[in-house]
């Protein structure tokens, strides 16, 4: 049985011959540079994040503070910035 004359495979090897010849000209194709979009809740996202990181360098430093002011006697808050402070972060 000859396959050299059937149609089909005549189809097949022209079309595999036509994409071996397509083949070189891919790399001589320019490629588009990547690009990226950011949405505006993903941009607020990262004012967030930025505020948050800070926070915590000032926190440490209220924190430092505050030890000093115990250890040494003189960190006396009355009641009333207390009870403030609690309703403040509602706890």
């Amino acid at each position: 049985m000859k396959i050299s004359n059937n149609s089909n495979i005549q189809r097949i090897l022209g079309a595999y011959r036509k994409n071996v010849k397509n083949a070189g000209k891919t790399e001589q194709m320019k490629q588009k540079d990547d690009q990226i979009q950011i949405s505006e809740n993903a941009r607020e996202y990262q004012v967030a994040l930025g505020a948050y990181k800070n926070l915590s360098e000032v926190r440490d430093e209220k924190l430092e503070q505050v030890k000093q002011q115990i250890v040494s006697g003189n960190y006396n808050p009355s009641a009333e910035e207390v009870v403030d402070h609690m309703f403040d972060r509602k706890i």
